[in-house]
């Protein structure tokens, strides 16, 4: 099954970083890490699936922002964004503020021959407000190098030369924007509906002229006044004029320096990843190995009558020539032409292309009179689904262009329940399997610390005493950080399910991640059922049960988890609290058009509170996965505290996307501008949606395009 390994953003950066930009944009970036000039906004978008990270620096002003192009005509940023001597307090009199906030851009029609692309968005509709502005902006191509960008703001982009909102014609309460300062702080999370849109308005524009493949020139007039900055940290804004030289690197990367607001200098650099294209897009993994002619295969010494041609010595064959592709032997069956395989894929992130080099072993092993091959994908001796390979096809196939597709049409996929029934090979269990290397652990957000983190080394055990029956832990050891230094302590009205993480970390040393037993099973047609006993994660110990419904060739799968568990002791030992809770909830997983796959959780989190998670993830073809997600309980807003609900944003990396190479590890991290005990959910190892997903019938043709590699 796969690793999933979390990071720090820091170490996630680091490893986009090295992957070097592999996708240019015609378009500019501004400081706040979206289509615009330099500080203004424009209409145009990214190419679909873009990721684009921008670094800024506005005099004290630092941003990072994250933008992802979601759909071909909506963007979504976070940005993460520091200014010096915003606060009062510290021992020079002011103190740095941090600040959270997204961002969401929808192009309401494209660029034509005579018209220009329109667009509407919304800057920090979630964050504190700093930031908070809308925008209705129309950018124009002419010939080609010259662009020109007009619109009209509200909020924060109602400054200089503002005047009375011309939506008031329509209705009285576009008249005022609650709240005395436009961008001033607001309560950290919560969507001010009351404020899109209302209040005074004010216009802006610009100007960029693409010298040539790598110059671009661009001015613009911006009505953002800074008028918090300037009364805090006394910054000037005596011009609305700002003009700045960008230039683009061959990688596609951007670095844009300007002189912004007649008083300061400005500097951006933002670079771009195609999830789409790994960094080696060949694969720099070894090759499948090459078919043999079939009457090569029947002369092969274990296939000849005779002491050399024993059952025992053909299964020897093929486990070794398995092994060989990084492929376990579990199962095998003979039934007249037909040979029934189970195998274990510890080896390659797409499950087809284990198929692949499993049909390419046994055509390279078995009788020739063997005319199909039923393989099934197997995860600790439990069956997943079965794909039907017709030994001929492979042949057939081998040099067609589009051979991989046509035999993915001609491939038959099924539930593997009757397949592999009392068919394991002898010495298949116990298996026994280990990891050891380092980890890193971070905390975003704290508001002494912005980042603070955790390296250290780990060990991880498996135990597979029978099919679907095994034990595991994982053993962490911390080295070096400063994730235990921070002084703050919950605040939270609710029960301390989270937000005591400073505690773990500061009072804990060699630490049990995870103890547990668990066994998985079939329990019918299209279900899967899980029951995991102990410590089950670094806060929590106790009893975890699920159910999975999951046809093979479905997009819908519905699932249900009931848990009992008690909180651990801080030194994530072997003690516990006295705090204990029943929760669970019900699921349901829709595979989207397109490469989108949403989630809906409903039911009971740890702090005993009721309601839903709300995910939806963009997925490609590689396993690279972009999504967002958030949870609305019956805890108010006032309840929950800083952050109003819990939301996020979560990337996962395929190891293989970066390196080339096969591998079913994964690096990921998840996004939260604050997390409190509000919608908690138990973090459970094996999830059977996402043990089984891979296997499925919609998945394995995602990944279909390596079933030749």
């Amino acid at each position: 099954m796969n690793r999933f390994y979390p990071i720090g953003l820091p170490a996630l950066g680091a490893a986009l970083a090295i992957a070097v930009p592999i996708l240019a944009q015609a378009q500019s970036v501004s400081t706040y890490g979206t289509p615009g000039l330099l500080e203004i906004p424009s209409a145009e978008m990214f190419e679909d699936g873009t990721l684009a990270f921008t670094g800024a620096t506005v005099d004290q002003s630092l941003r990072a922002t994250m933008t992802f192009q979601l759909l071909p005509w909506v963007h979504g940023s976070f940005r993460y964004g520091t200014i010096g001597g915003f606060l009062p307090g510290g021992a020079e009199g002011r103190r740095t503020l941090y600040d959270r906030s997204f961002d969401i851009h929808f192009q309401l029609r494209e660029e034509s021959r005579y018209a220009p692309a329109v667009a509407l968005g919304l800057r920090d509709f979630g964050g504190t407000g700093i930031y908070a502005s809308e925008y209705l902006v129309a950018t124009k191509t002419i010939r080609d190098r010259f662009k020109v960008t007009a619109g009209i703001g509200w909020g924060r982009m109602a400054g200089r030369g503002r005047f009375d909102n011309p939506l008031g014609a329509l209705a009285d309460r576009f008249k005022q924007r609650p709240g005395a300062n436009p961008g001033g702080i607001a309560d950290t999370g919560q969507l001010d509906f009351g404020n899109w849109f209302r209040g005074d308005a004010a216009l802006f524009g610009g100007i960029s002229w693409r010298y040539n493949d790598r110059l671009t020139l661009l001015a613009e007039y911006s009505p953002d006044l800074y008028t918090r900055e300037g009364r805090n940290n006394g910054f000037e804004t005596s011009s609305p004029f700002n003009f700045g030289v960008q230039y683009r690197f061959k990688n596609g990367a951007q670095l844009t320096g300007s002189y912004l607001y007649g008083s300061t200098l400005g500097l951006s650099y933002t670079y771009f990843i195609d999830p789409r294209k790994s960094i080696a897009p060949g694969g720099q993994g070894a090759s499948p190995p090459p078919l043999l002619p079939v009457d090569q295969v029947a002369l092969a010494s274990w296939n000849l009558p005779g002491p050399s041609g024993t059952l025992a010595q053909k299964q020897a064959v093929l486990q070794n020539q398995l092994a060989r592709e990084g492929l376990r032997l579990v199962a095998l069956n003979r039934q007249g032409t037909t040979l029934r395989i189970g195998v274990e894929n510890a080896t390659y992130g797409q499950d087809a292309q284990a198929i692949g080099r499993t049909a390419r072993v046994l055509a390279n092993t078995q009788d020739p009179d063997v005319a199909h091959f039923d393989i099934a994908l197997m995860t600790n001796g439990v069956a997943l689904s079965s794909v039907r390979i017709n030994r001929a096809d492979l042949y057939e196939l081998e040099h067609d262009p589009d051979g991989a597709w046509r035999s993915f049409a001609r491939a038959d996929v099924s539930d593997s329940i009757p397949l592999m029934e009392g068919h394991l090979i002898a010495g298949a269990y116990p298996n026994f399997s280990y990891r050891v290397g380092p980890y890193v652990q971070t905390s975003f957000f704290d508001p002494d610390a912005p980042l603070r983190y955790e390296v250290g080394a780990g060990i991880g055990l498996d135990y597979t005493i029978l099919p679907g029956l095994s034990l595991s832990t994982a053993i962490r050891q911390p080295l070096l950080g400063n994730l235990d230094e921070t002084t703050r302590r919950s605040n939270s009205v609710l029960p301390h399910v989270r937000s005591d993480w400073a505690l773990y970390a500061a009072r804990s040393d060699l630490r049990i991640e995870h103890l547990t037993a668990e066994y998985i099973w079939r329990p019918g047609a299209d279900l899967y059922a899980r029951t995991s006993l102990g410590y089950l994660e670094q806060m929590y110990g106790g009893l975890s049960a699920e159910l999975l419904w999951y046809p093979v060739d479905s997009r819908l799968a519905l699932g249900a988890e009931l848990n009992y568990v008690k909180q651990r002791d801080f030194d994530v030992l072997f003690g516990f609290q006295d705090y204990s809770v029943a929760t669970g909830h019900v699921s349901a997983y829709y595979d989207l058009p397109g490469g989108y796959h949403a989630q809906v959780d409903v039911g009971r989190y740890l702090a005993g509170d009721f309601g839903a998670t709300f995910t939806l993830d963009r997925e490609f073809n590689n396993g690279f996965k972009v999504g967002a997600f958030f949870t609305l309980t019956d805890v108010s807003f006032d309840d929950f505290g800083e952050g109003s609900f819990d939301k996020g944003i979560r990337i996962e990396i395929p190891v293989s996307w970066l390196t080339g190479r096969p591998s079913r590890n994964k690096l990921g991290q998840v996004i939260r501008p604050i997390y409190r005990d509000g919608g908690a959910r138990l973090n459970v190892r094996n999830r059977l949606y996402g043990v089984t997903r891979g296997a499925r019938s919609q998945q394995l043709a995602k990944g279909w395009g390596r079933f030749l590699r």
